[in-house]
């Protein structure tokens, strides 16, 4: 028997509606959705139902550092002196402490809406050589009910031509084909009704572009997605000119035959780089949160969003989890920089289903999983609105969602369903 569930108002895709019922699968999926007039189903009074949203860049581990770095007595910090703190948490982890650590950043996810994660995950070592740390992330996840793309990391390389240092050697993979056993190895260890597979070459800093294009290749052969950190700081380009002749993202996009991937940050990627990124399928995933804290810099998102659905939201560093907040900063930062109001409007004008689009379709198609949307055969991940939250008190509902992105925080969310599996925020 299928379970029903009706909220007093469910987004559509085009707006909030009311009498909406959604028959949920005994596999977790959505079955049917519409004016249903079952009866039988759960009334969820008070309450607006979204898709579950999804963070499509994550480094769980990072959470650890919240707090710290956060002031600079020789001066103005950078990324560069962010990244030493970095590596001193890493030397720092073992199987337990990361298991911990990453199912707090992914149990406070759920309290922010999110219901799919791409781990970006790149500390492989407890040991040198034993991969341990790579099963954690998994039973993070598990404890924390979150869906989970593992976006699986290749990193060798501490910088174009430089070996690996310090902390960097618990990212190491190898060689290609070490990574690829390990990767297999993974996919028996899945849970697999809220866990598949991605890769992630992790930068020009940190894969050649050789390697690039043979983990590009049979990952397209598998079907898998694949995910670059690409031209998030001005030294990245830097050192890829001095030693390729080219930025980033043009090494990349030679190394890949000019295919479609998932680019995280594209803070500094030029604008013909971006149209041939764009047209060759790309998404361009943004961490407005972590690129703020860091001192990035602000993207051009112009294009990348006339190409339509091309962006995804990331919450990277994981040093502030609010999804609502990360939305918002993806707008403000296109006003800011572009001293306008309505930097990613729609077609209609409003910037508020842009924005949900980024932090649900968006990122469902960055990871290769079927959500992001309140559709039949779709996973049942849902966010559940509190209607009587202050921030939304006295709004009409075609106001709603605006009210959400632009008004709202983590204290409007009542809690999430997974694979149409309730759990409320706070909840532990």
């Amino acid at each position: 028997m299928s379970r029903l569930l009706e909220a007093d108002l469910t987004w559509t895709g085009a707006a909030f509606e009311p009498g909406i019922q959604i028959a949920i699968d005994n596999d977790g999926r959505i079955e049917a959705v519409g004016r249903l007039a079952r009866p039988g189903a759960e009334r969820l009074a008070g309450r607006a139902l979204l898709p579950g949203f999804v963070d499509a860049h994550s480094h769980a581990f990072q959470r650890a550092l919240r707090g710290s770095g956060e002031s600079f007595p020789s001066g103005a910090g950078s990324f560069w002196t962010w990244r030493q703190a970095m590596y001193a948490l890493v030397e720092s982890l073992d199987r337990a402490s990361l298991r911990r650590i990453s199912a707090q950043a992914f149990a406070e996810m759920r309290d922010a809406g999110i219901t799919t994660v791409g781990e970006f995950h790149y500390v492989h070592h407890e040991r040198e050589g034993d991969f341990a740390l790579d099963d954690a992330i998994l039973q993070a996840a598990t404890d924390a009910g979150i869906r989970m793309v593992l976006l699986y990391s290749f990193y060798a390389t501490g910088a174009p031509g430089k070996p690996l240092e310090g902390g960097q050697r618990r990212f190491s993979t190898p060689s290609v084909d070490q990574f690829w056993r390990e990767l297999d190895r993974l996919a028996g260890c899945l849970d697999a009704a809220t866990q598949t597979l991605g890769v992630a070459p992790h930068s020009i800093r940190a894969a050649r572009p050789g390697d690039i294009g043979l983990i590009y290749a049979e990952a397209r052969r598998r079907n898998l997605p694949v995910h670059l950190h690409v031209e998030e700081q001005r030294r990245e380009i830097d050192e890829s000119i001095a030693a390729y002749g080219r930025p980033p993202m043009a090494v990349i996009l030679d190394a890949v035959d000019g295919g479609g991937f998932t680019a995280v940050h594209c803070t500094h990627t030029a604008d013909a780089d971006m149209v041939r990124f764009l047209d060759a399928g790309g998404i361009a995933c943004l961490c407005p949160l972590t690129e703020g804290n860091l001192g990035d810099g602000i993207p051009r998102l112009a294009r990348a969003h006339a190409a339509g659905d091309r962006l995804a939201i990331g919450t990277d560093s994981n040093n502030r989890l609010a999804m609502l907040e990360e939305l918002r900063w993806l707008e403000y930062g296109q006003r800011l920089s572009g001293e306008l109001r309505g930097g990613l409007p729609d077609s209609a004008g409003d910037v508020a289903p842009t924005l949900l689009a980024a932090a649900t379709t968006g990122g469902a198609r960055a990871l290769a999983v079927p959500a992001g949307r309140i559709a039949p055969g779709c996973w049942a991940d849902f966010v559940a609105v509190d209607l009587s939250a202050p921030p939304l008190a006295d709004l009409p509902h075609d106001r709603l969602l605006a009210a959400l992105v632009f008004g709202a925080g983590n204290g409007a969310i009542a809690g999430t369903y997974v694979g149409g599996k309730w759990r409320a925020s706070g909840a532990r």
